[in-house]
């Protein structure tokens, strides 16, 4: 078989990969060598700026097929039939650490998933907790900054950390959750995803429900220690990379089973948790999970830079049928990620092949910028409304629009009957067994015991006596024997 040619970026033969060219044997490089200016130059840009959050991830493509009806609630045409199946690529990713952080650490995990569906991309941007620590977005740049490293000391503080949390009682549940049993996943395909935030589904009769999205593992949930994570961390920093990759090359192809909970849409102003609140969840027993598909992951992705690195998921890309809800952390989102991906990609990300819709046809009036690859022709105007047959509006509406009223201003969001901030963290650490609320304890202790300032640990204290006394009692008691010692 021939040899393959090795060229310069141009396309031109490289006739010396091994020597640059100098001004004779032992002589300087001569700045006439292109192809060692060129290689070099390339290299030093090979690296683009990394996401501040969800920065370490994994991916892989798979499919979603339908398996029960819901065209009583959304008109949206990938779940219009039973059996119906639609190209996936889900992205998984730690939420605080950079691009070489490790795997396996207590850390909420980013569970994002595009549909390629005919209609369009369609991005469901959750995480593996239905909760999240704060409720409003102009207070997520603060809560990330608490996570990252401190400016000063280089190093993740818990000063920073506890004194955010202390300072933001609403957080209350979601440390239950990330300070319990599920903390620590033992793999990506050991876990639960959630759409987390609350969306927006509407029929073809423009019925409009609520929905909250929730990807049960098929694999059962298995998480680590604290303990199992330190080891694992020590052998084997990419853990949870390793595993996916080869789970998916031995066929294992992992798969998890969507259910929603619907709410019509009536029902959400009179509800007793605000249903739009991203610290709160819906009892299943208010709403029932309701079987909707399943999700199978079967190929792993040839290049992991273009492909999830280079993905970008974008809460905004919606299809007809689905659309956005009050939530205020979501409505901060739909501009948010969107806007990250054109700082970190630039303006046509969206024309890589991860992020280009497979079915769907792209028609519009979007031209240039950095790596445009579809302007046009000379017969396509770049303007409308136009005279040459360019692309028009629909006139139907995506998602059946929401009712607003009252003044414009800095609002807190509405209170309904049952809401506050340590209810359902008191629920759900009810619900554990005595083992599971003896390792939530310690590891909450654990964290709060290295914080230096006295008033901070009583802020967080008094979180934790507010969702439960037992709760309360039991961490402050362990608060108190780690820092004796």
């Amino acid at each position: 078989m021939a040899k393959r040619v090795l060229t310069t970026e141009s396309g031109a033969p490289v006739a010396d990969n091994q020597n640059s060219a100098t001004a004779g044997v032992g002589g300087p490089i001569l700045l006439q060598d292109q192809h060692l200016l060129e290689k070099l130059a390339r290299f030093n840009r090979e690296r683009i700026p990394e996401r501040v959050v969800h920065a370490r991830g994994s991916g892989a493509y798979g499919y979603f097929e339908v398996t029960d009806d819901v065209t009583g609630f959304t008109s949206a045409d990938f779940l219009s039939s039973v059996g119906k199946r639609t190209e996936t690529f889900l992205r998984f990713s730690t939420v605080a650490d950079s691009l070489g952080g490790a795997d396996a650490v207590r850390d909420p995990r980013g569970f994002a998933l595009k549909f390629y569906t005919e209609e369009g991309n369609y991005d469901l941007v959750g995480n593996n907790t239905p909760v999240f620590f704060i409720k409003d977005a102009i207070k997520f740049p603060d809560f990330i900054h608490t996570q990252k490293r401190d400016p000063y000391t280089g190093s993740q503080e818990a000063d920073n950390v506890w004194d955010f949390w202390g300072l933001s009682p609403e957080s209350t549940h979601q440390v239950t959750w990330l300070f319990g049993d599920r903390g620590i996943p033992a793999t990506y395909r050991h876990m639960n995803g959630y759409g987390s935030h609350t969306y927006q589904w509407t029929n073809a009769e423009g019925e409009a429900f609520f929905v909250k999205y929730h990807f049960k593992t098929n694999q059962g949930v298995r998480s680590l220690s604290a303990d199992q994570a330190a080891e694992l961390v020590g052998k084997d920093a990419n853990s949870h990379q390793t595993d996916l990759l080869q789970a998916i090359e031995r066929g294992v192809n992992p798969s998890w089973t969507l259910h929603v909970q619907v709410m019509p849409a009536a029902e959400a102003a009179d509800y007793r948790f605000n249903p739009f609140d991203l610290t709160k969840v819906w009892p299943h027993s208010d709403y029932p999970l309701q079987r909707v598909g399943r999700l199978v992951l079967d190929r792993n992705p040839d290049n992991v830079f273009a492909e999830v690195e280079q993905a970008a998921f974008s809460p905004n890309n919606f299809v007809p049928g689905i659309g956005p809800s009050p939530d205020k952390m979501l409505q901060g989102r739909l501009f948010a990620y969107a806007d990250a991906h054109r700082y970190r990609l630039g303006v046509n990300h969206t024309h890589l092949p991860v992020n280009a819709p497979r079915t769907a046809v792209v028609d519009n009036y979007g031209r240039d910028g950095l790596h445009a690859t579809r302007n046009g022709s000379r017969h396509d105007k770049n303007y409308e409304p136009n005279s040459y047959a360019g692309p028009a509006q629909t006139d139907a509406a995506l998602a059946a629009p929401l009712a607003i009223h009252g003044w414009t201003g800095t609002h807190e969001a509405p209170a309904h009957t049952k809401d506050d901030d340590f209810f359902q963290a008191g629920e759900l650490f009810r619900l554990m067994s005595e083992d599971e609320k003896g390792r939530l304890v310690a590891n909450i202790a654990g964290g709060l015991s290295q914080v230096t300032r006295d008033d901070v640990i009583e802020k967080n204290l008094a979180h934790f006596h507010a969702a439960d006394a037992d709760y309360g009692k039991r961490v402050e008691e362990a608060v108190r024997a780690l820092r004796e010692d």
